[in-house]
């Protein structure tokens, strides 16, 4: 199956409906945020949408997801809970970590969501490890590690790749190349003409795609994830994209390029993928609108399930952080 294949309705439903979750729950964050009733550190995503929902339609729940601290959209695309998620995040004690991990350190195995890591390029490493479990188990299972443009330049990128390489891992890096690494250019940091280039240095799969084409995203990550799971080891997808905002929440952007955040934000992958969804006659108008009002109603109840949460006792403090005494 080639990048140009066609996908069947069902498959680009699925990714338009974790698509329009993540872009719906981004927007959300950002106004609670603003208005006040939450404060918290926020990484948005926003413009990276498609990586995720396109990659997550490969996996399964058994499957596992290492991810970093803009990473939310990804641990949605995956399955965790909305409910939970958002009670995490508000520091509650509903919470996935029962308020003490918030937007930063959030996990769910039930979903194959093993660590969400705020150090960068830590990811790797630990999906790796996750991989060998598998390796060893002879299970199938496949661990996936999501980092960004920046942690391609950290030792433990070159660190996981070499090794992921000769022990054959089942272990697929995804860089969602969005151009920063924090507030720096790409080209400001990194000698490689593309990081991509760099799987073949490590004798494994480099794939450059356009991670905002959900079909090119789809067949990138599915014939990974069928590499991992038929034991022929790691591959690393580059998914070029664009965050249409700043490095943290709050953060002007007065280092991003005008010119080329505007033309990302006018080829907004979402709206244009739901166009396409239209034009092909995948689905009607009135049936994408029901999606996304269905999208609205889970965020509205997950806000004021979380809001309603209660905050953790003090005892909390030292639950799950020391072993229990002999």
């Amino acid at each position: 199956m080639t990048g140009n294949d066609v996908l069947g309705a069902e498959i680009q439903l699925d990714i338009y409906r974790r698509a329009a979750l993540l872009k719906a729950n981004d927007e959300r964050s950002r106004k609670v945020i603003t208005t006040g009733r939450l404060v918290m550190p926020y990484y948005s995503y926003r413009g990276q949408e498609i990586i995720p929902s396109a990659l997550c339609a490969n996996l399964t729940d058994d499957d596992y997801l290492v991810t970093i601290y803009r990473g939310i959209h990804d641990m949605l695309a995956k399955g965790m809970p909305l409910k939970k998620l958002w009670a995490e995040i508000a520091g509650r004690v509903d919470g996935t970590c029962k308020g003490k991990g918030g937007p930063m350190h959030l996990t769910y195995p039930a979903r194959g969501i093993m660590v969400t890591t705020g150090i960068v390029g830590s990811s790797m490493p630990i999906a790796n490890g996750l991989a060998w479990g598998a390796q060893m188990a002879e299970n199938s299972r496949v661990a996936v590690a999501t980092f960004g443009d920046g942690a391609s330049n950290i030792g433990a990128f070159h660190e996981s790749l070499n090794l992921a390489a000769v022990w054959k891992l089942p272990v697929i890096f995804v860089c969602q190349n969005n151009h920063y690494a924090e507030h720096t250019t790409y080209e400001k940091a990194t000698a490689a003409r593309q990081i991509s280039d760099r799987g073949h240095g490590y004798q494994m799969p480099g794939v450059r795609v356009d991670g905002n084409d959900p079909t090119a995203m789809y067949h990138a990550a599915r014939e990974a994830v069928e590499r991992a799971r038929a034991g022929e080891g790691p591959t690393l997808i580059e998914a070029m994209t664009f965050r249409f905002h700043g490095h943290v929440f709050g953060d002007a952007d007065g280092y991003m390029d005008k010119a080329q955040k505007a033309e990302a934000i006018a080829n907004d992958p979402v709206p244009r993928f739901r166009q396409k969804l239209i034009e092909d006659g995948i689905a009607s108008e009135d049936e994408l609108a029901a999606i996304e009002a269905d999208v609205a109603r889970q965020i509205d109840e997950a806000v004021d399930f979380a809001l309603a949460s209660a905050f953790p006792e003090i005892s909390e403090l030292t639950t799950d952080v020391y072993g229990a005494m002999a």
